[in-house]
């Protein structure tokens, strides 16, 4: 732990004191105020989102850790980081989790403390990076699905009143993927740990989400990748070069992007090898394929279980797909969670049958699907959320679906829009940077403190350093649309409305 060194003496002390505050259930191990000049070295975490070995903070704070036992067999760890008040914007901002993975995120810690927040993550209960901790472990699934958010920010707030001598003046959540799931089960299970949620890309039906995951690799590399089926990585800018050609101009702009995939038409047929085969084309068993990743998964009745890969999103395809086998968030989550085998073998994966099971088994305690919303909205809670329409760990309609269930839950569009909005990005993969960045917890927070809706979202879409495109995402259903005249790289030459095409 860092020396003390030149903190002024009442944020030592206060900052000391918190290491004798009793909560039932939580046990603080330590609380020290880092202000050392050569900063604070977070420590490592391991897994494909664990915190690098250098990363450092050089901001003064108050550092708190400790752990939670709500009930048996349930160890939650935490940690509080909170600015001198001089700095602090009287404000909570959470951090979120990636996938399945157990670890306090130090970055996303650093992050919010130089922004001003004060700021807490957990481990969600346990300390794998992979899917081991689940096998058997209902208590533990419970923790990381929804438990271990809401008890650290229950302390989080009475570590910051004893800190400060008040409570933060608005809570947030911001976060995508697992961290957007996160946002949603606080928005339906706890209506009143925050006053903003951003919820980004969010895996918030995960037991479909699993399967239709499962079911596109399974599509793929099902028979190897030396099977005639199997679409090889070199094929897909072909491919991509023609769903572009046939769907880019759908709205009137030329922009190598696809404004609303839901409305492209693409046959992968128009490709197909009518010659010897070549990287420029698809054959016919292919064609067969991307067909099938196109249409997503299915119950034997046809029922759609999980939307398939978007049209566009061709160039993001090869974490999921690639092979030789599937990814391992999904292939691990079947081994060890939904089967608890772990010598499970992917190729034996029935869509239709192991939704079904683990609906059954899992759906109850891990899935977020819960449209009523009437809570967080008496609350005076703000929901965002966005999804990338190039995302594939993700994948993007299901969640226009559930937006639409909230909707009508609420009592139609007009009873939502005042407190829960929908933005789904055009070209992005997944998450803020890839390429699009945009400031969605600035837009929540004006929403929630000043009660100015969003009725768009300024995206800059970037190149390394180079911005290349700007342009405004619009609450669905509405989309951006071109003004017909002016530069359309620029997003002041496009309104938001319902598309005409």
């Amino acid at each position: 732990m860092l020396l003390i060194s030149s903190a002024p003496m009442a944020a030592e002390e206060s900052c000391a004191n918190l290491e004798k505050q009793k909560y039932a259930n939580v046990t603080i191990t330590s609380a020290a105020f880092m202000n050392d000049p050569p900063g604070f070295l977070a420590p490592t975490t391991p897994g494909m989102f664990g915190t690098p070995a250098g990363l450092k903070v050089t901001k003064p704070f108050c550092r708190v850790t400790g752990f939670i036992e709500p009930v048996k067999g349930s160890h939650i760890g935490f940690e509080v980081w909170m600015p001198p008040e001089a700095t602090w914007n009287s404000r909570y901002l959470a951090v979120g989790n990636p996938a399945f993975e157990g670890a306090i995120k130090y970055g996303g810690l650093k992050q919010s403390l130089e922004q001003g927040y004060a700021t807490a993550s957990t481990d969600t209960g346990h300390q794998d990076p992979g899917h081991q901790w689940g096998m058997g472990n209902e208590v533990a699934l419970v923790d990381w699905t929804h438990r271990a958010v809401h008890e650290t920010t229950v302390v989080a707030k009475h570590l910051i009143k004893a800190f400060y001598g008040q409570g933060p003046r608005y809570s947030y959540w911001d976060s995508c993927h697992n961290g957007g799931r996160q946002g949603l089960a606080a928005a339906q299970r706890y209506p009143e740990d925050f006053d903003g949620i951003v919820a980004g890309d969010p895996a918030y039906y995960l037991t479909h989400l699993q399967a239709g995951s499962e079911y596109l690799s399974w599509i793929a590399l099902k028979d190897g990748t030396k099977a005639p089926g199997f679409v090889p990585p070199a094929k897909y800018p072909a491919l991509h070069r023609a769903v572009l050609d046939a769907c880019d101009t759908l709205d009137g702009v030329k922009d190598e992007a696809i404004e609303d995939p839901s409305r492209c038409k693409f046959d992968p047929a128009s490709i197909q090898c009518q010659g010897p085969d070549a990287l420029s084309c698809l054959t016919e068993a292919q064609v067969s394929t991307v067909r099938s990743l196109y249409a997503g998964a299915k119950f034997a009745d046809g029922t759609q279980i999980y939307s398939g890969f978007e049209p566009g999103s061709e160039l993001q395809w090869s974490a999921m797909i690639s092979g030789p086998d599937p990814l391992f968030i999904n292939n691990d989550f079947f081994k060890y969670i939904a089967f608890e085998d772990p010598n499970w073998d992917f190729r034996t994966f029935d869509v239709d049958r192991d939704t079904r099971r683990i609906d059954a088994r899992l759906g109850p305690v891990i899935n977020s699907t819960n449209p009523d919303l009437k809570a967080f909205k008496a609350n005076g809670g703000k929901l965002l959320m966005y999804q990338s329409w190039n995302e594939t760990w993700v994948l993007p309609r299901m969640i226009t679906t559930y937006y639409g269930s909230v909707v009508s839950t609420m009592g139609g569009e007009g009873q939502t829009k005042d407190f829960a909005r929908l933005f789904v990005v055009p070209g992005n993969g997944m998450c803020p940077g890839n390429p699009a960045t945009f400031d969605a917890l600035g837009a929540v927070q004006k929403w929630r403190e000043q009660g100015i809706a969003p009725d768009q979202i300024k995206m800059s879409y970037s190149e390394g350093k180079r911005v290349y495109k700007t342009r405004p995402v619009c609450p669905y259903p509405q989309v951006a649309r071109y003004k017909g005249t002016g530069d359309t790289n620029d997003a002041a030459n496009f309104t938001c409305g319902l598309p005409t095409w």
